[in-house]
Order: structure tokens, then sequence, then C-alpha cells
């Protein structure tokens, strides 16, 4: 097999595709011949030793994919040689080839493609459990979306609209902006030409968003806060700006509103029949094609250092996907 290893997580260019033994499963485990797997933002936090995770080294990154299995291991049931799965392991997915446990391996039904399977369960696990569990979302109810033309963003949009909601996207350009409206977003918002809270205000008649999800953090989130309904819920999904901000929280006490934290991979390790219970009523939503992942670009899985680049870049709609031929 090869793989892209990091010895030194030093970022991107310390990257080296090697040529590593093909492994064999253990008891509980399958071997998957990766078809696609995606680029999500802790992706690149992990290389650069920035993320909360900290596997031992060397390691191969790569959270999410999808695949054939290959072999299975002693006690596996439910799977066979020639099933095609997605998983999200949170390393191992830029190679050729992966051990996963059988318990996070998600069957995948006929004509589910395996690029889209790779960019589905990141995205849309956290979104769904941050809008419809956390948040306890209501159709008629009012989400903002920050970031929303990044992974989650796309995600959430498309969960949002799905429970009925109506949906106001806010990012960076214009060209962003129209791709959400294309996604089903009611509105959007271009926060580097106008300011948020003055375009919130215009676009709920003053009563503020119910739900505000925020995957970004920075210099944002004390402005969407200040403008969130009575009763509303701010779901902190996570700070792909760089920056942890500090809210006043006499807000929280005005607004009679709440923060809510959103950690799905907790979520998943600690509530695990909810989890698969959520991740089937996803699978279903999507073959009634109530959401589609969003792909920005298909590279080669040797093109992985173009990825991290354009990724690193903000100019990523949706999500980043690289193959094996």
């Amino acid at each position: 097999m090869n793989a892209w290893l990091c010895e030194n997580p030093t970022g991107v260019d310390a990257l080296q595709w090697k040529e590593l033994p093909t492994p064999t499963p253990g008891p509980g485990q399958l071997r998957v011949a990766i078809q696609a797997a995606s680029l999500n933002f802790p992706d690149l936090l992990i290389i650069q030793n920035k993320y909360q995770m900290k596997p031992p080294l060397p390691f191969v990154p790569g959270t999410e994919f999808a695949g054939i299995v290959e072999a299975v291991g002693d006690g596996v049931t439910g799977f066979k040689v020639g099933d095609s799965v997605a998983a999200f392991t949170g390393t191992g997915g830029f190679a050729t080839h992966a051990l996963v446990p059988a318990a996070l391996a998600l069957p995948l039904p006929a004509g589910f493609p395996f690029e889209d399977a790779s960019a589905f369960i990141c995205t849309y696990a956290t979104s769904h459990h941050a809008l419809i569990d956390r948040a306890a979302l209501q159709a008629g109810e009012t989400v903002l979306v920050l970031g929303a033309a990044g992974g989650v963003g796309t995600a959430a949009i498309q969960v949002a609209k799905a429970a009925g909601a109506r949906v106001i996207a806010a990012a960076s350009t214009d060209e962003k902006c129209e791709k959400c409206l294309a996604l089903g977003a009611d509105a959007t918002i271009n926060y580097t030409t106008t300011p948020l809270r003055d375009a919130l205000k215009t676009l709920t008649e003053g009563k503020g968003p119910d739900v505000i999800l925020d995957p970004v953090g920075g210099d944002m989130a004390e402005a969407a806060f200040r403008s969130i309904a009575w009763r509303g819920r701010y779901l902190v999904v996570g700070f792909a700006q760089g920056g942890i901000p500090s809210l006043p929280l006499n807000l929280t006490l005005l607004k009679g509103a709440s923060l809510v934290g959103v950690f799905w991979g907790e979520f998943a390790k600690r509530e695990p029949q909810r989890n698969a219970a959520m991740m089937g009523a996803l699978a279903q939503w999507y073959a009634a094609g109530k959401i589609k992942p969003v792909i920005d670009q298909v590279l080669p899985m040797q093109d992985l250092p173009k990825a991290f680049a354009r990724m690193s870049s903000r100019q990523v709609v949706g999500k980043l996907v690289v193959v094996n031929s």
C-alpha cells in the first residue's frame, strides 16, 4: 500500500508519500481499499500539531474516507469482502488502504458514489447533531449559518431546510453567497461588505435568528450573538478562523439565550445507538434527495498537498475530495 505519512507534524510540507506494508485486519477490523477521501479542517490542524487529538508518530492523516472491504478480521459480522463502506476514523484516510473498526464502518446503499460518501459523515453528522439534537430546531424557525460556504456550512443549510427552517447563510464573497442560495438558503449576507448585525436586523424584522450555527469563531461571534432572538440557541461548532471568541455572558441573560457546545465525535462515542439512528436518518435523506455533499474539487490522492493549499486559501465551497485511481 501507499500512504501520506506524517513523521513530524510541522505542516503539509513534512508529509511524504511512502510505500508501507499492507496491513492484515485484526479481530473486529476491516481492511478497506480506499476509493476516495475528503479533507476536513482538523486534517490540517493535526499535521500542524494544533489539534486536540495528537496521534503517536508516525501516522497517516485523513479522518474520513470511503471504499471497498478487501478483508475481514475475526469476529466481524454484518460485513463481507466487496461491500462498499464509509468511515470516519480520525486518521488513516490519505492512503490506498486502511484498517477500520467494523463498529465505525457505515454500510453504503447501492448507488451511493464513493466521492459523495467520503464527504458525508463528518459534516452532515455534525450539522444534524447540532441543529436537530442540540438546538431542537423546529419547523418555521430561522437559522443563521456562519461560514455557510464551507463543508459544515453547506451541510447545515441542507439539514436546516430539510427540517423546515428558514435559513440565512453568511459567507465572505458574493460568489459564495450565490452558491448558498443555489443550495436552498432563503437569504444571504456577505459579511465582508455588509455589517452582520444590520443585515440580520433587516432580514428578521428585528427579531433575530432563533438558532446560530457557528463553525468559524473569531471576530464575528459577538456580533452574531448580540443579534440572537429571545430564547435563541448559539451552537459552538468550531473555530475555523483560528480565534476562540470571548463572549459577554450578560448577553445570555438579556436574551434568555443558550450557548450550546457541539462535539459530534464525543456524542458518537458516548451515545452510539443514537448516533447510529441519526446516521440512518441521514442516509434516508440522501436517498430521498434532501441532502447531497457539495464537492468543490476532486483531485488525485497524490495531489493532496495541492488540496491542502486550496483549503488554506479559504477558496473552498463545500469539500475537497482526493481519489485513488
